[in-house]
């Protein structure tokens, strides 16, 4: 186990020109310190730069910049830590020394940029949320005592990580203070790609703040974004309702024994209102089986990237690809689930397995739905017993099918 002390984290996509100064001017100004760059996918020379002036480097695929800060932060020794932008030019030494528990520097020239819309957002989402006003919602300069590092890591995905941060640290009691400093840094202008990355970041930014969150099983926070297919496809709203009841508020149990025996649970009501509400929409006592057992089966699938928009496509398929709608979202939805900036959670999931349950109990009839009720209650059954990506993971093709277009 390595000693506790600071931490330098500086996350980098694409800055080959400046990673280098950067790492040698936080080594000077930090001796002791470990510095440690999450390098983002880059496509051009920054992990070979930022090793050559010294820094530790930990390479990712391209996922966000929130999501290169929380698998590098796994990575780093404990103790506090300061995140610095790769392309800054400035001393950070007051940050580290002021004392508070999250300290934010604010720039105290102002060069270049946009019009402003994405911090002033942060900044009214900042007070809606943490209940205080700050002048640099947006700064990626932030020292961490660790205290503060245990309360927002993991932090939110992409650009939300910073107006994300600041509301946890606020809404978790801690000392927030911002320091003015004499610092520069790259800046975007007010071009096509100054615009396109200030939109990113606000749509981030939006995300990470007004979305429900949860965490992957690489423990990356990523915005839930399932509701959509109950807003898309209004027939199975509420069906993605108490899905959404399940994202929010679930308790550690896993399967139909273990919810039954826990009693009261989101995932117990989600046992007793699904069938329900199938039986109601579709009149039939096989058509409800059905939908119910659809809406499960892809909510166990959904484990891994992308594993249950694939299912889903798959499944709309064999069905003609209806309802169109719902094909839109989740191919809509499959670049971000696949490289891991959004997660569908059960709300989605068990929406879209909803949607083909209804797709089916329309066009199935007699022997045919009762093989698809046949297949869907053994794919229950092992997922109760087993687990679906445990059989999909040890069975060559289906491993190749899940893996098609994920990261690693």
């Amino acid at each position: 186990m390595r000693g506790t002390g600071l931490t330098v984290l500086v996350a980098a996509r694409d800055e080959e020109a400046w990673i280098g100064r950067t790492v040698t001017a936080l080594r000077r100004a930090f001796p002791a310190a470990d510095v440690v760059v999450a390098d983002d996918g880059s496509r051009d020379r920054t992990a070979a730069a930022a090793a050559g002036a010294g820094a530790r480097v930990l390479s990712f695929p391209r996922r966000g910049k929130g999501q290169a800060l929380t698998l590098a932060e796994l990575e780093c020794r404990p103790g506090p830590l300061l995140l610095c932008d790769a392309d800054l030019v400035g001393d950070l030494r007051p940050l580290v020394t002021a004392g508070a528990d999250l300290t934010v520097a604010r720039f105290a020239r102002h060069t270049g940029g946009g019009l402003g819309v994405a911090k002033s957002v942060a900044r009214v989402l900042i007070g809606l949320r943490g209940g205080r006003r700050v002048a640099e919602p947006l700064s990626g300069q932030r020292a961490l005592s660790a205290r503060a590092r245990e309360a927002v890591f993991p932090v939110a995905a992409g650009f939300g990580v910073e107006t994300r941060m600041t509301i946890d640290a606020l809404r978790a009691g801690l000392d927030v203070q911002e320091v003015e400093l004499d610092l520069e840094h790259r800046t975007t202008g007010r071009d096509i790609a100054g615009f396109v990355h200030r939109g990113r970041q606000l749509r981030d930014l939006l995300l990470a703040t007004l979305a429900p969150q949860a965490r992957s099983f690489r423990g990356l926070r990523l915005p839930l974004v399932g509701a959509t297919v109950g807003i898309a496809v209004p027939s199975v709203a509420p069906v993605a309702a108490v899905g959404l009841a399940d994202d929010l508020w679930s308790g550690p149990e896993r399967g139909f024994r273990a919810h039954l025996a826990a009693g009261r649970t989101t995932g117990t009501l989600k046992l007793v209102a699904i069938p329900l509400w199938a039986l109601w929409r579709t009149r039939s006592f096989s058509g409800a089986v059905l939908v119910a057992l659809s809406a499960n089966v892809v909510n166990q699938l959904d484990t891994r990237p992308g594993r249950a928009l694939k299912a889903y496509l798959i499944g709309s398929a064999a069905l003609s690809g209806r309802p169109w709608r719902a094909v839109a979202v989740a191919v809509l939805l499959a670049p971000y689930d696949l490289r891991e900036m959004t997660m569908l959670g059960d709300a989605g999931s068990n929406a879209l397995g909803a949607v083909l349950g209804l797709e089916s109990v329309r066009r199935l009839t007699g022997l045919r739905r009762a093989s698809a009720l046949g297949m869907l209650a053994v794919l229950t059954l092992v997922g109760e017993r087993r687990s679906l990506g445990e059989l999909i993971e040890t069975t060559p093709g289906l491993r190749a099918l899940d893996s098609l277009g994920r990261y690693p």
